[in-house]
């Protein structure tokens, strides 16, 4: 009777104990605003809600968990990110609430995004007086999303940066750049659609918003996730998988501006001058933000001299 207990032990059950031997090194990795206790809780009321992730490699299971502690986002509560799994491996998605807080604890800038549906009254304008105005219908808060939008505010900024997508541009958007078929959440349901949406809009934004070492690492994360890549940590950097591969997303991001390279400036010259990161890890972390020209790499490379 025993040895038939053991062998019907439920998947939860042995996960539950694998999170426990898990739980030194994921203290380790932790920011110290969070704890190894409730990360193991969260990852196991993932893991027993998401049927799927119970045919997934525990080892990837594990490294996705370190990925979401390095970026201090918590798998599964309010949108901040998720444990995805295709066929037997598990990634960390930062959903775009994560994106969002990660913004928002720089104290530097401000962003936000929404969902516009039919029966909304919505409007909007680009250009050099920017806005964009949305009241909500009276209409069922379910019904599919017409246009999705985002709109991030640097601290002391005169004007906001804005983006919107219509409904159209985020399926064409997925049906390109999807390398995982049916299995992407984006085509599981309408509510994971809209989710993948508004953080389609909101990568937009972040381009021009300050960076930070978390906001760099999330970013890189999430485009590995959308194209069915894993990443891995390496000294604190949250390194794509996919290595020289060419991939859409670094074709979409826009050489830096030299204002951009003057907010991460503010970030990581200090970092390096410490020694606590190389140039290259920088170099790489920012270019998941803004391309860097090769004036501006050399300015990076020279902080780790100037002055020592």
């Amino acid at each position: 009777m025993s040895n038939l207990q053991q062998r019907e032990q439920s998947p939860v059950a042995a996960f539950g104990s694998f999170m426990e031997k898990l739980k030194p090194q994921l203290a380790r990795a932790l920011p110290s605003h969070m704890n190894a206790d409730r990360m193991a809780r969260l990852a196991l009321t993932q893991f027993s809600t998401t049927p799927a992730l119970q045919s997934c490699d525990p080892k990837s299971i594990a490294g996705a968990i370190m990925t979401a502690a390095q970026l201090g986002l918590e798998p599964g509560i309010n949108g901040h990110g998720y444990l995805i799994p295709y066929k037997d491996t598990c990634t960390f998605v930062p959903g775009w609430k994560g994106l969002v807080d990660l913004v928002s604890r720089s104290g530097r800038a401000t962003v936000w995004t929404g969902a516009v549906r039919m029966g909304d009254e919505f409007e909007y304008q680009l250009g050099d007086a920017p806005f964009c105005k949305h009241k909500p219908g009276d209409e069922d808060d379910d019904a599919p999303f017409t246009h999705v939008y985002a709109i991030g505010r640097v601290r002391d900024a005169a004007m906001p940066v804005i983006e919107v997508w219509s409904r159209a541009k985020v399926l064409k958007h997925l049906k390109k750049y999807n390398k995982v078929g049916n299995r992407h959440y984006a085509n599981t349901d309408e509510n994971n659609l809209e989710m993948y949406a508004r953080k389609c809009a909101l990568l937009q934004v972040l381009k021009y918003m300050p960076s930070s070492i978390e906001l760099a690492n999330a970013i890189t994360a999430s485009h590995a996730a959308e194209d069915g890549r894993g990443v891995t940590i390496e000294n604190g950097i949250v390194v794509d998988m996919g290595g020289n591969e060419e991939r859409h997303a670094r074709a979409e991001i826009a050489e830096c501006t030299d204002e951009q390279f003057s907010e991460m400036a503010k970030e990581w010259e200090p970092i390096i001058r410490s020694g606590k990161k190389k140039p290259s890890q920088a170099i790489a972390a920012m270019n998941t933000v803004a391309t860097l020209t090769e004036e501006q790499q050399f300015q990076v490379d020279a902080w780790s001299t100037e002055g020592n």
